[in-house]
């Protein structure tokens, strides 16, 4: 199971200090050669400065790219980093380790620089990297090393950026996703609604504008369209409350299709459950409710990537159980819809849990009594 995924700049954060860490470990023994051994002020001062900005610079270029914040400027900044990194072994010598600062600049030339130019880019710094090294006086296996570590460090950083942008695509997607789900079904309501209002309200309107005609003429006419007005007033309500009635009430079945649909396209792995053609017909309108309003609450405030539905059709009771691994929200995320929901469920007889199992999943269960209650 896989944890929700905290905020896009809390990854970017942890990417930028990890990768400075590494890093840093390449230059650690220098480092500390100079300040417990050699102990020369200016060769100190001069060790820190250098590491101190070319790792600053690194680490605000690629907070920048992670951010799809690009600029002309960070090819300057690249450039920087590249000269404080090759001149450090000429100032410091290639003694205890200050050759690895040579190969510093690779992770971001794939990052900073479009791909065609990232290409010839890090062909020539494979190429001059290990040239430079030879001149300094660099063992052979160093030489080597760098060979195989610069076009390595290039792609490993060209890597990590993608695949951050990918996630963060496939996040707003998701969210997306969610949003056109509420909208086509304030759409599919406000369609059912104008239809079943549209006649009603119109044949008002008519009924209203002949009553006026015969306000001072014929009282009975009046009376009579009056009660003509107040009839289609109250079928109009009554119609009203069974489109909503009707939007609300559909198949356990078909509400359990189109969320296990709904969460497949959204690339969370759903299976939808066998339902039993023989269910109670009272059953069907609360626990495709419970199945809507799940589907609705995991797009939303969770970051699951899977999904179980299970149905137990029992003698005494019908349940629901939706389980997933999005257990990670932070609380309050579900909003109001999961307590309506609960009232809804023992507004008919029957029991209600939501939260997280404790194992890091979240479930959803829902019961009603198998037989309808009797009304008081």
């Amino acid at each position: 199971m896989q944890p929700a995924l905290p905020r896009p700049t809390v990854i970017a954060a942890i990417i930028v200090g990890m990768t400075v860490m590494t890093l840093a470990g390449f230059l650690a023994p220098a480092l500390w050669y100079e300040i417990t051994e050699r102990r020369e002020a200016g060769r100190l001062l001069l060790a820190l400065t250098g590491t101190g900005a070319a790792y600053v610079l690194y680490a605000r270029l690629l907070w920048q790219n992670l951010m799809r914040r690009t600029a002309p400027a960070h090819r300057v900044g690249l450039a920087a980093i590249a000269l404080i990194s090759w001149a450090m072994p000429l100032l410091l010598g290639i003694d205890r380790g200050w050759g690895n600062a040579l190969l510093v600049p690779a992770g971001l030339i794939a990052i900073v620089l479009p791909v065609r130019e990232a290409i010839g880019a890090a062909v020539a710094a494979t190429v001059l990297t290990p040239v430079y090294g030879v001149l300094l006086g660099l063992p052979a296996l160093a030489v080597l090393y760098e060979v195989a570590a610069v076009p390595l460090g290039a792609f490993s950083g060209y890597v990590t950026v993608w695949l951050f942008h990918v996630v963060q695509e496939l996040r707003e997607a998701r969210a997306e996703l969610a949003r056109s789900a509420v909208g086509e079904e304030r759409l599919r309501f406000a369609r059912d609604l104008h239809d079943v209002l549209g006649h009603s309200l119109q044949a008002v309107a008519l009924r209203a504008e002949v009553a006026e005609r015969f306000v001072e003429r014929d009282d009975g006419r009046v009376r009579k369209e009056l009660t003509e007005i107040q009839t289609m007033a109250r079928d109009a309500v009554r119609d009203v409350r069974e489109v909503v009635r009707g939007y609300r009430a559909t198949s356990l079945r078909t509400e359990l299709d189109g969320m296990s649909a709904v969460l497949r396209a959204a690339g969370i792995r759903c299976e939808r459950p066998d339902v039993s053609p023989a269910l109670p017909p009272h059953v069907h309108e609360p626990l495709g409710w419970v199945a809507r309003e799940a589907t609705t609450n995991l797009l939303r405030h969770s970051s699951a990537t899977w999904c179980e539905i299970t149905v137990r059709a029992g003698r005494d009771r019908v349940e629901v159980e939706i389980v997933n691994d999005g257990a990670g929200r932070r609380a309050g995320d579900a909003g109001s819809g999961l307590a309506g929901l609960a009232e809804r469920i023992t507004a008919a007889g029957g029991e209600f849990a939501a939260g997280p199992a404790g194992d890091g999943t979240f479930r959803v269960a829902a019961a009603v009594p198998a037989a309808p209650e009797e009304a008081p």
